[in-house]
């Protein structure tokens, strides 16, 4: 990947899952675990079940409707949160993301994690990875009633933190949601090509990538923000 311009980076806003947590938990949930509990509640066979909640998925994907767990509770008669309660197990960090955050917070930089993820979905990634204790901020969009795909998010955001965007650096799996905060104005873009352990890397062409933070650290220790 092309370096960094850590001098110009001042804040450092972060994606959650698949960005600082392994996406596998999220993958497993939403597309093994969820239709299997809705194939044995509705009587009907996994594939079928998995069927269904592909369309479901398609309608509402991007929208704040898309990562609310409130909607597919009502949707389905599902306990969404007791559900995912039943594989927390699997909510696990990235190996290289605590080495990353606390060299950006050694740095002087301002860290903000940012993430479409529901609040009580965040609750329950926090009460596993404790992330609270590494980071300034913890926002979840539903705050705002509308997701990262959005520009209204963006200026809702820099209301509430008045980051300067030339300054700030965003980092995140989905190449849609870099897509909106480039068009945002933000200047510092990196994407995440390995966001589910179990999955291959993605090759991106689009924005800047990193399969591992690691190799961002002595460039960061080399840039601290003084003052």
């Amino acid at each position: 990947m092309s370096k960094l311009a850590w001098k110009d980076i001042h804040t450092v806003l972060l994606d959650m899952d698949g960005t600082l947590l392994d996406l596998h938990y999220d993958n497993h949930f939403w597309l093994e675990h969820l239709p299997k509990k809705l194939a044995v509640k509705l009587g009907i066979p996994l594939q079928a079940a998995k069927d269904k909640m592909t369309l479901e998925y398609q309608q509402v994907m991007g929208t704040l409707s898309w990562y609310c767990l409130d909607y597919w509770a009502e949707k389905l008669d599902i306990d969404i949160v007791e559900a995912k309660r039943e594989i927390e197990h699997l909510i696990s960090m990235r190996d290289d993301s605590l080495p990353f955050i606390d060299a950006l917070k050694a740095s002087g930089r301002e860290v903000i994690l940012v993430t479409n993820a529901h609040p009580n979905s965040l609750s329950l990634k926090v009460e596993h990875t404790q992330l609270d204790q590494h980071i300034d901020q913890l926002i979840s969009t539903h705050e705002f009633a509308v997701t990262k795909e959005s520009q209204e998010l963006w200026q809702k955001l820099h209301t509430r933190l008045g980051f300067n965007p030339k300054h700030t650096l965003f980092v995140d799996d989905s190449l849609g949601i870099l897509k909106a905060a480039q068009d945002f104005g933000i200047k510092h873009l990196l994407a995440v090509s390995n966001p589910d352990s179990k999955q291959p890397v993605r090759d991106i062409s689009d924005f800047p990538s990193i399969q591992d933070y690691r190799y961002l650290l002595a460039d960061i220790e080399a840039s601290p923000i003084l003052g």
